[in-house]
């Protein structure tokens, strides 16, 4: 972006981009898909939306920083923790995310399904105990 870097509006927001792995742009190079953020009434940046598969990617690799490791050097109940936040943050209604998640893990699907099937358990448990 060659806009106003310094402006508050992009200070804000930057970091909530750069987590979710979108683009700030300036205004001017915004298509249709894009989100044009305006400040006062005059348009500041754009941000550019990442694809999903892009976003998968992107989370994982904000987790191994988080963890200061490769996933699949997790053990088993931190691998299990980090399929709930995933799957609490959607991955898996993507195409191919069980895959992905399960290559960066280090497991087969069959695992990811089972850590996943789990957690329903609990949470299905957890209802009836509080019913």
């Amino acid at each position: 972006m060659t806009g106003p870097a310094d402006h508050p509006l992009v200070a804000a927001v930057k970091p909530l981009v750069d987590a979710m792995g979108a683009e700030l742009l300036d205004p001017e190079q915004a298509t249709t898909e894009d989100v044009v953020l305006a400040w006062e009434g005059v348009d500041v940046m754009a941000v550019r939306l990442p694809q999903l598969s892009e976003s998968l990617d992107h989370i994982l690799a904000a987790m191994e920083r988080r963890h200061g490791m490769p996933l699949a050097d997790l053990d088993r109940r931190a691998k299990q923790a980090v399929v709930r936040t995933l799957e609490a943050r959607g991955a898996f209604s993507m195409r191919h995310g069980v895959e992905t998640v399960a290559g960066a893990l280090g497991v087969s699907r069959f695992t990811v399904y089972n850590y996943i099937n789990s957690q329903e358990e609990k949470r299905a448990a957890k209802s009836r105990d509080e019913s």
